[in-house]
Parts: C-alpha cells; structure tokens; sequence
C-alpha cells in the first residue's frame, strides 16, 4: 500500500526551528519529485517546496527562501523540511505530496499525499 507520512509538526515559539519528516511506505521515494505543502484556515493549499527526483535540485516560495531546507534520505526513504527562523505567519497544516514526473508548484499534479501535521507558531 502506498502512504506517506508526515511527523515532527507541533507548538513553536515565534524564532523557533521545526524538522518535518516525511516517510514513504509500498514505494521508493527517489524515483519521485517530492513537494512540501501548507494549507491554513480559510486559506488555499500553497507550495512551500519541492525537491526533483532526478539531480536533487530544491525550490523555494518566496516567502520561505533562506529560513526553510528541503531534503531527501534515500536510505531511509524520508524527506524532510527544516524549518528556521518560525513565525506566526508559517502556521498551518504541513503536506507532502509525490509526483512521478517533477516538481509543480500545483496540487493536483501530485499523485500521492500524506495527511498532514499542523504547525503552530505563537507565543
């Protein structure tokens, strides 16, 4: 059965750091681009990051550049996403998605999704 899962989300203080982690199970995660996406209240799904399947290369919404980190283990067939310099404004419900093909800033080009951790920045 195909399944990421997605883990280490939680309450940080405003500066504070988070490492998300999202595992794959039933398939290996190296033949996928693997993006990294939020979704807060009342909000649309938003692509934070994604990592290419091919030669590892990252990409970055502007919001986000120089204070997050997308990475692949393909030992441990993980992906994770540290995450720096938190604030309030990076609030929501974190998601990783597959795509067979290559990174798209868009939803519905992703095949598989993970349900999602929420991170809450607040004081």
């Amino acid at each position: 059965q195909v399944q990421l899962v997605e883990s280490g989300g939680g309450l940080v203080q405003p500066g504070g750091s988070l490492r998300l982690s999202c595992a794959a199970s039933g398939f290996t995660l190296d033949y996928y681009a693997i993006g990294w996406f939020r979704q807060a209240p009342g909000k649309e799904r938003e692509g934070v990051s994604c990592i290419t399947k091919s030669d590892g290369s990252t990409y970055y919404v502007d919001s986000v550049k120089g204070r997050f980190t997308i990475s692949r283990d393909n030992a441990k067939n993980t992906v994770y996403l540290q995450m720096n310099s938190l604030s309030p404004e990076d609030t929501a419900v974190y998601y990783c998605a597959a795509d067979q093909e290559y990174c798209s800033e868009y939803a519905y080009d992703y095949d598989y999704w993970g349900q999602g951790t929420q991170v809450t920045v607040s004081s």
